[in-house]
């Protein structure tokens, strides 16, 4: 009994962690969100903004080109190792060398990239007009020297994660959001620029968010750089070691929005992109407020059970975790389907946008096939940084990348077979769902058995929970439907989530799953107060 005394500091540990993740990234998806009405009510849903979607394609290539986030995944372990065994100065040096190492690599990426800039552009253009090349070229050169504040900062963020410090790298995707807000609102205005706007707000946010606060978080707690490619230091070899597997694959999630906008291209039509990428961003939101919120809480901890060798502690840390984010991810699926179209006027019917009927409708469209995989999608997180923590780079990058070459292939199938864009969604949910149930039977044969029987309980009653949910939801929005104006959607969205939320609550806890602890708790402090 006394080895297991560990457990519940360190689960009070994940909760404050995870807290303050979840507001860190609840806030950045409403910037998100809030990114997407500002656009849309500014500039409309159409040739232009689908320029600034291509555009940002780019960036995004480069981004992952690193990694993306498998390099601070692959950094996190390595230096969390050195300090858990006292070896600062070890610690430190590995940080200087890959620090300096990324630096150096994304100035040469960058360059190539600003040269290849219409090339690559086009590739994504397809069937697009011509009227979107220009400005999508013009605007993915200025956001492309934004990529060397992401992979620098990346491994900033991850010295930060490893050392539980989670203020800054919760700041850095609110700042850069807000900078794209700001560069949208103000620079039209001020300078009559049109959407290259928002591509100077992305960079000014970027360099600010996640580089220059991180970099000052560092130096506040006391760190140590150097400038070093000493590239035979232990840690860095290991690094790479973790590292290059990811370079050379490529993950699902990273992938899936380059994919989709690539083949959205084979469709032509006037906001396709826009209208995807508005609809792919609403469903990234339960994936950020749940999946990645506490998938980064654990990871320092599943990466010190590992560095203690205690597994039973760890196996149970990752299956208590899958089935809280599958329970929430089923419960924002059920609403998201239900209220897509509250959604969909609310943050998207501003400005110029507000008349395009057929558009709004084509994104609530696209929010309903989404939320099926939404679950799938709030699991991965979870099972990549369970692989993370034990060292582990290959196995699920090797998967993910397989998973990704089905993807393609659907989404080629799907361009050949259906006239309608919204079957990539569909291709994107079959891949997320594959995905998800692999990696978890991947992670078994290195850990050992998960709680399989809790994980398949908590699908089925939370999918029973939610269907409940959802369609109380959905017969309140035919009574209040959406369209009637903002402050009448606003209240509607926020009366009939509420109802469908507690219809949901209230079935789960009929079932006894042991998810609804966590409210019941809360509720009980709310009554005391």
């Amino acid at each position: 009994m006394a080895d297991a005394a560990p457990a519940a500091p360190r689960t009070a540990q994940v909760a404050r962690a995870g807290g303050i993740m979840f507001a860190s990234i609840l806030l950045s998806r409403i910037l998100g969100m809030a990114r997407g009405s500002v656009m849309n009510a500014q500039f409309g849903i159409g040739l232009e903004t689908d320029a600034y979607i291509i555009a940002s394609r780019i960036p995004d290539m480069i981004f992952m080109l690193i990694a993306g986030g498998g390099l601070s995944s692959a950094f996190i372990p390595v230096f969390s190792d050195l300090l858990h065994k006292g070896k600062e100065k070890e610690a430190w040096k590995t940080f200087s060398a890959v620090t300096t190492l990324c630096a150096l690599v994304a100035v040469v990426l960058i360059a190539l990239a600003w040269g290849l800039a219409p090339w690559i552009v086009g590739f994504f253009q397809e069937s697009k007009p011509d009227a979107v090349l220009e400005p999508a070229i013009r605007a993915s050169r200025i956001m492309l020297p934004a990529q060397f504040a992401f992979l620098v900062g990346s491994v900033l963020l991850a010295t930060l994660y490893a050392r539980k410090q989670f203020a800054a790298p919760g700041l850095a995707p609110n700042v850069y959001n807000l900078g794209i807000i700001l560069g949208a609102t103000l620079l039209p205005r001020l300078f009559g620029l049109g959407i290259e706007s928002m591509a100077w707000g992305a960079l000014v946010g970027a360099m600010v968010g996640n580089l220059v606060l991180p970099a000052l978080a560092m130096i506040k707690a006391g760190s140590h750089f150097t400038p070093s490619l000493d590239v035979r230091e232990p840690g860095v070899r290991k690094f790479f070691v973790l590292l290059l597997p990811v370079i050379l694959g490529f993950s699902l999630p990273s992938m899936v929005t380059i994919i989709v906008q690539k083949f959205a291209g084979y469709y032509g039509g006037n906001g396709i992109n826009t209208i995807l990428d508005a609809s792919n961003n609403l469903m990234q939101a339960p994936l950020g407020f749940f999946g990645q919120a506490l998938a980064l809480a654990i990871f320092p901890v599943l990466s010190e059970y590992v560095a203690k060798d205690r597994m039973d502690l760890y196996r149970e840390q990752v299956s208590k975790t899958l089935r809280t984010v599958i329970y929430l991810g089923m419960m924002s699926g059920g609403l998201m389907f239900a209220l897509a179209p509250q959604i969909a006027h609310l943050l998207y019917g501003w400005g110029k946008a507000k008349g395009e009927v057929a558009a709004l409708a084509g994104i609530a469209d696209c929010m309903r096939i989404f939320s099926f995989a939404i679950f799938a999608w709030c699991m991965q997180p979870v099972l990549m940084r369970g692989f993370f923590s034990l060292h582990k780079t290959l196995k699920p990058v090797a998967i993910s990348t397989g998973i990704t070459v089905l993807f393609i292939g659907l989404c080629a199938l799907a361009v050949r077979t259906s006239p309608d864009y919204k079957s990539l969604i569909w291709a994107t949910n079959l891949a997320a769902m594959i995905l998800a149930v692999v990696l978890f039977f991947a992670l078994e044969r290195e850990v050992g058995a998960l709680d399989r029987r809790g994980v398949v309980e908590t699908v089925g009653k939370s999918a029973l929970a939610a269907v409940v949910g959802g369609a109380v939801a959905y017969v309140g929005g035919l009574v209040l439907p959406a369209g009637k104006g903002h402050l009448l959607d606003a209240l509607g969205l926020l009366l009939l989530g509420l109802v469908g939320f507690w219809a949901f609550f209230f079935v789960s806890r009929a079932l006894k799953m042991p998810e609804t602890a966590y409210l019941d708790r809360a509720l009980a402090r709310f009554k005391r107060s």
